[in-house]
């Protein structure tokens, strides 16, 4: 395993994987869109991380059921109100954390929660 990195795929279960796409790339404005032809598949790329929307289906839901990926932003308040701006709704938080860093989920509009985590530039 890389200590880099470790996460080399996010998956996010969506019941319209077009919509969720769309809506993604303007929660992540400088996420790549990729694509596989041979799939027939395509994903943002974030850095290293690939965010993959996925169908939903009767293994794998969507909404808040599951684990939280935190991405880790610059400015804290600033971060929560473009997820807020592009229609994503607060679902838990902000709370301060350890070393004066803030956290807090929010939810797409299939149900998925996004952590974010950073310092608030007062």
């Amino acid at each position: 395993m890389s200590n880099e990195n470790p996460i080399s795929a996010v998956l996010v279960h969506v019941s319209d994987v077009p919509e969720a796409i769309r809506w993604y790339r303007r929660a992540f404005p400088h996420a790549v869109l990729e694509r596989l032809d041979a799939f027939d598949f395509e994903f943002l790329r974030l850095g290293s991380v690939c965010l993959e929307i996925v169908n939903a289906d009767e293994k794998v839901g969507a909404g808040p059921n599951g684990s939280v990926v935190y991405w880790q932003v610059d400015d804290f308040d600033k971060a929560l109100e473009h997820f807020l701006s592009v229609g994503a709704m607060l679902y838990r938080g902000p709370l301060e954390i350890q070393n004066g860093l803030n956290m807090c989920q929010v939810r797409d509009p299939w149900g998925n929660c996004i952590g974010l985590r950073g310092l608030r530039i007062a």
